[in-house]
């Protein structure tokens, strides 16, 4: 099946029947009327496998997809115009430009954490750049997955944008295949898995991944603001229960583990002595309900695999310093990560912290919102990922930017050609070097030749 999928995709985009922006612009409009008029279908599927209250679903994943079209609809006919660049004096005379070119046929596979936006964002902009493409959900997130198979079919190019679903059998099958680029968002662990599949058809990937995204907290800030903003990604006591009530696992609004083994994972993470000792909030668990209570969690010792793995879990470790400063020293002593994050009213903390951390993205006094601004770029870095999107940098991480120059046949420079005498020796080396001089001669054909 997935050799018939690509055989196919390939004849479509062959063909040239993604390259029309007209094309392009009709399936983003699809897609557009798509979330509208099935966003209850949405956020159901998103409730049903992660118990997602609606209003977040629409915040985090519905809306900024539909934004992201939306985007992309408005700025696609700019980005797909040539863009015209300086000629340099060597070429003269010429005109230069940057044309981008659709890659062709590419696989996005996508994660069960936003299984909605994580997948159809992506796509979003393979579309924008004329690309043909295959989506493979997530199948932890059920759910989705078959709403995205029952759904994009009846909005639209079925010839040139397939969904399919499956388990490690089928996305192993698919990486068998030979595609134009990958989009993965994932684990390390599968990343590596999918380089090494990529590496055999030196098909280029593009890695969303994560890792732990540190929050350094200043003395100097209002901290009930820098709580409330903290745990809409993480948790803290009594912003907890204004968020979730007294018993957070009674709350609809909370969502839970994905599923059994995910809960297990989180579980484990925190019933060894060192760890559950640390526990200063929250740890309450319903396996039925597949609901973690968030939990605070202070100190933890720095070899533990709370501190060392990726979390996905409502877990907040928070670690404490002496001075401020330790903290970016801390975090710089650890992999990458995909954001970081900052509270404080100090400039220079801020500046220094801006200049000396590496990082995907970063945020200055609030977490995650960076992701909502179509300007800027979204990826990770080392362990955290390569490549970014959203926006037009979705356009551009599926497209080739193909440089043309174009020359006409006149301004021959005998220079060019051997036998290379001292005198065009001379004059090849003024051309080189930005003479205009030099390029008067070349273009009088000197040093005259003997015919």
């Amino acid at each position: 099946m997935a050799a018939e999928v690509a055989r196919e995709l390939r004849a479509s985009f062959a063909a040239g029947r993604t390259r029309p922006v007209e094309w392009r612009a009709a399936q983003l409009r699809a897609l557009v009327r798509m979330i509208e008029e099935k966003e209850g279908d949405i956020s159901a599927a998103l409730h049903a496998d992660l118990a997602k209250p609606h209003m977040e679903s629409y915040l985090h994943e519905i809306s900024l997809a539909k934004a992201s079209c939306t985007f992309a609809l408005k700025g696609m006919k700019s980005w797909t115009k040539p863009e015209k660049v300086p000629a340099a004096i060597t070429t003269f005379p010429s005109t230069a430009q940057i044309v981008s070119e659709p890659l062709g046929v590419v696989l996005v596979i996508s994660a069960w954490n936003y299984p909605f936006l994580l997948s159809i964002d992506p796509v979003i902009g393979a579309i924008a750049a004329g690309n043909a493409v295959v989506l493979k959900p997530s199948e932890i997130a059920p759910a989705t997955s078959s709403l995205f198979a029952k759904l994009l079919p009846e909005y639209v190019d079925n010839s040139c944008i397939k969904v399919v679903e499956g388990g490690v059998e089928e996305t192993t099958a698919l990486l068998e295949q030979k595609w134009d680029k990958i989009f993965y968002t994932g684990s390390g662990t599968v990343a590596r898995v999918v380089m090494a599949a990529a590496a055999k058809h030196l098909t280029p990937v593009a890695l969303e991944l994560g890792g732990k995204c540190p929050v350094i907290v200043d003395s100097n800030v209002d901290l009930h603001v820098a709580i409330k903003r903290i745990a809409v990604g993480g948790f803290l006591k009594r912003v907890i229960e204004r968020f979730y009530g007294e018993d957070p696992l009674q709350s609809a609004d909370l969502s839970r583990i994905v599923n059994s083994k995910h809960f297990n994972r989180l579980t484990s993470l925190v019933e060894e002595k060192k760890v559950a000792d640390k526990i200063v909030y929250g740890g309450q668990t319903d396996e039925k309900q597949l609901k973690i209570a968030p939990t605070v969690l202070v100190d933890v010792p720095l070899d533990t695999a709370l501190m060392t793995a990726e979390i996905f879990g409502p877990y907040l470790p928070i670690i404490t310093v002496e001075k401020i400063e330790e903290s970016i020293d801390f975090i710089n002593s650890k992999t990458k990560p995909l954001a970081a994050y900052l509270f404080t009213k100090n400039k220079k903390l801020q500046d220094d912290f801006v200049a000396n951390v590496p990082a995907g993205g970063m945020l200055v006094n609030d977490v995650a919102l960076h992701l909502a601004n179509p300007h800027l770029p979204f990826g990770g870095v080392g362990e955290s990922g390569m490549g970014s999107y959203h926006g037009k940098f979705s356009f551009d991480c599926f497209t080739h930017k193909k440089a043309v120059l174009i020359r006409g046949f006149g301004g021959e420079a005998t220079a060019r050609y051997p036998p290379y005498t001292t005198e065009k020796q001379k004059i090849l080396r003024g051309l080189i070097n930005g003479s205009f001089i030099a390029l008067i001669l070349a273009l009088l054909g000197f040093p005259k030749e003997k015919r």
